[in-house]
């Protein structure tokens, strides 16, 4: 099933916390689990966020949360153009 990356992210800037996680927890792909893992560092969940960072093969982020945001805004462009 292919996840609609760019709408989770959307709702996520929108504060539609539960509607993106909705969209990604069925994504099994590596961008998806990098999406759920910041879901679940802005929830304040961080060893759920922990786990999901894990399964995406990238370390724990360490920008603040706005930042992060944008920066998976960023990958999600490239990986279209990709």
């Amino acid at each position: 099933m292919a996840v609609d990356h760019r709408k989770a992210l959307e709702l996520a800037r929108e504060g539609q916390w539960h509607a993106s996680h909705e969209i990604v927890q069925v994504g099994s792909d590596d961008f998806s689990s990098l999406i759920h893992a910041y879901l679940h560092r802005v929830e304040g969940d961080v060893s759920n966020a922990a786990y999901w960072y894990q399964r995406a093969g990238e370390p724990v982020c360490s920008l603040s949360v706005e930042q992060e945001l944008e920066n998976l805004f960023e990958r999600e462009a490239n990986n279209r153009r990709d």
